[in-house]
């Protein structure tokens, strides 16, 4: 059974949108081996049409040649969507075709790597809600971000986790990896 897996930015306050206007300033040298530990083994990606939309714009452009370019352009690219119509444009990408649980479950089942959803705060919350996200990395910056989406709600069910490993960074950055609590 493939794995699935998430790691998302977040700030003290659990904003895990636009990381990049407020964690800048604390992104540490610890962070790449992090980074890296999380695209390890990863052959797939799973993702929102936001996402998609914003990264497909961005990262086949050849001057974004940095480490993550080079792994998120020629990855299989799953993509979630009411609204977008295929053929997609961007390297590997492909639309799900139907529903989103389904499509994961059977995924999950196929021989690969780590299925990684990348960005997509709606896509990670369904599937840590529906039990098919195994592990779900914060990297929680020291920093009230004050206004941005979160990703849990106050509408969301009570769910427990399991703490798995965590790491403090030179910068105070916690390294928090979770995964569903099996009682």
């Amino acid at each position: 059974m493939r794995k699935v897996t998430s790691a998302l930015f977040s700030s003290v306050d659990g904003v895990v949108e636009s990381p990049n206007l407020w964690q800048f300033d604390h992104f540490d040298e610890e962070m790449g081996p992090a980074m890296e530990a999380a695209l390890s083994g990863m052959d797939t990606v799973l993702m929102g049409r936001s996402t998609y939309e914003q990264w497909a714009g961005y990262w086949p452009d050849p001057a974004h040649d940095d480490e993550f370019g080079l792994f998120i352009n020629p990855v299989r690219k799953y993509v979630a969507s009411r609204t977008l119509e295929g053929p997609l444009e961007w390297e590997n990408s492909s639309l799900i075709d139907g529903d989103l649980e389904d499509f994961v479950a059977d995924l999950r089942t196929t021989e690969g790597g780590t299925i990684g959803v990348q960005g997509s705060i709606s896509v990670v919350r369904q599937l840590l809600f529906a039990g098919l996200l195994d592990e779900l990395t914060l990297m929680v910056h020291p920093v009230v971000a004050g206004s941005g989406q979160r990703l849990f709600r106050p509408e969301d069910p009570t769910t427990r986790l399991e703490l798995k490993n965590s790491q403090v960074t030179s910068s105070g950055n916690a390294l928090l990896t979770y995964g569903l609590r099996s009682d």
